[in-house]
């Protein structure tokens, strides 16, 4: 039987666990604690494009060997994932409340691109990374059944999250809409 939980599924599900669930969560917190006033952030377009840029980056597999080798790239590589992905929810909980639509439109186009990635993992015919963290006699069978469990989790729980965002964000956005008796409320009564 082949382990589905080897060292790149690990360590996607810890990618996970801080862009799409710490992340927002200490942003939300932070917002809340606040009493809902949001500090100018970032602009979404900027901080969408560097969360989307330094997971590409360090994902290329070049990278992602010096990561898997080298301690202090490991911890560059997590720190720098999650600031990234602290400046993308702060940005996108402060353009929700200036300007829904912006928020959604980031989220939708984030969360495509993170399962892009999360596609090339699962449906690559061969590894696409050097198999650190397992023995030297590892077959390439296991080592492409981890990256596949690594892609399918992106692309279980990266979209969840983005489009659960986006759920949210709308129906607050209709909700005030309506409690304004805007336009888009006008548009959307039947």
């Amino acid at each position: 039987m082949v382990d589905l939980t080897g060292h790149l599924a690990n360590h996607m599900a810890l990618h996970i666990l801080a862009m799409n669930l710490l992340a927002p969560a200490l942003v939300y917190a932070r917002h809340r604690a606040r009493r809902n006033v949001l500090l100018p952030s970032t602009g979404i377009a900027t901080s969408s494009a560097l969360q989307l840029a330094i997971l590409w980056a360090w994902h290329v597999p070049a990278a992602f060997a010096t990561a898997s080798t080298q301690p202090i790239m490991a911890a560059a590589m997590h720190l720098s994932l999650l600031l990234a992905a602290l400046l993308f929810w702060r940005a996108v909980f402060h353009a929700a409340s200036v300007s829904p639509w912006r928020s959604i439109a980031a989220l939708l186009v984030t969360g495509k691109l993170f399962c892009l990635l999360g596609v090339l993992l699962v449906f690559s015919p061969r590894p696409l990374y050097e198999p650190t963290g397992y023995p030297a006699t590892m077959s390439t069978a296991i080592l492409l059944a981890d990256q596949q469990m690594a892609g399918l989790l992106m692309l279980i729980i990266c979209p969840l999250t983005y489009v659960l965002a986006s759920i949210i964000i709308a129906h607050r956005w209709i909700a005030s809409d309506e409690q304004k008796g805007g336009w888009l409320f006008e548009r959307l009564r039947p």
